[in-house]
C-alpha cells in the first residue's frame, strides 16, 4: 500500500488524521462512490407545501433487500436464530421487523450515504504532499462520518465475499496470490485497520 502505514493517528486536540498515498485515495474513493450507487437515493426531497411531519413518517421499505450486500447494511431488526431460539413466534418477528424497517430504513439510508459522501468530500479536499501522500485530517463530526462509512463499506465487502462477520481473518490472509479475491481480501483488511485505528483515536 505504499511506504507508509496508511493508519490513523490521534490528533492534538482531538480527530484523528492518516497519511494517504494516490493509489490509496482512489481505491478508498472509488469504494465510498460504489457504496454510495449502492445504497441509492434516498426519499426524494419534500415538495415546499408538504407536511413536515407527514415526511417524518413517511414509510419506507417493509421487505428486506435481495442484495446480500444490502440487507447486511440494512438487516431485519428483530429475528435470526437466537430469537427463534428464545421461542419467540418468527412470523410475528417477521411482522415486527417489517413495521420497524418502514420507519426506519429511510432515515438510515440518508445517514449512510451523508456518511459516504463525507469521505468523497474530505478525500476530494485533500492537496498531496511533496512525496506523493497526502495527510487526511478528521477534527468534528467527520471521525464519526468515516467510521460510519468504512464498516459500511466493509460489510459490504464482506456480503460479496461471503464472509461472515466473525469469520477468522488468518484464512483471509492465506489467499494465494492468484485467487481472483485476493484484491477485494486485501481492500477489506486494509478498511478492518483503517477502522479499527480511527476507533482508538476516538
Amino acid at each position: 500500500m505504499g511506504g507508509h502505514p496508511g493508519m490513523f493517528e490521534p490528533l492534538k486536540g482531538g480527530g484523528a488524521a492518516v497519511a494517504l498515498d494516490d493509489i490509496e485515495i482512489s481505491i478508498l474513493r472509488s469504494l465510498a462512490v460504489q457504496l454510495l450507487e449502492l445504497i441509492g437515493p434516498g426519499a426524494p426531497e419534500p415538495a415546499e407545501d408538504a407536511d413536515p411531519l407527514a415526511a417524518l413518517f413517511a414509510e419506507g421499505p417493509s421487505e428486506p433487500p435481495s442484495d446480500p450486500a444490502l440487507a447486511r447494511l440494512f438487516p431485519d431488526a428483530y429475528g435470526g436464530p437466537s430469537a427463534e431460539d428464545e421461542g419467540a413466534d418468527p412470523a410475528e418477528l417477521k411482522e415486527w421487523s417489517a413495521e420497524f424497517r418502514r420507519f426506519t430504513e429511510n432515515d438510515l439510508r440518508t445517514r449512510k450515504r451523508e456518511d459516504a459522501l463525507a469521505v468523497v468530500r474530505s478525500l476530494d479536499a485533500l492537496t498531496p504532499a511533496g512525496d506523493g501522500a497526502a495527510v487526511l485530517e478528521l477534527t468534528g463530526e467527520l471521525p464519526l462520518r468515516w467510521l460510519g462509512a468504512l464498516n459500511d463499506l466493509r460489510l459490504t465487502i464482506g456480503a460479496r465475499l461471503d464472509i461472515a462477520e466473525d469469520e477468522e481473518s488468518a484464512q483471509l490472509y492465506r489467499l494465494p496470490d492468484d485467487d481472483p479475491r485476493k484484491p477485494m481480501v486485501m481492500a477489506y483488511l486494509w478498511l478492518g485497520g483503517l477502522q479499527e485505528t480511527l476507533i482508538e483515536t476516538l
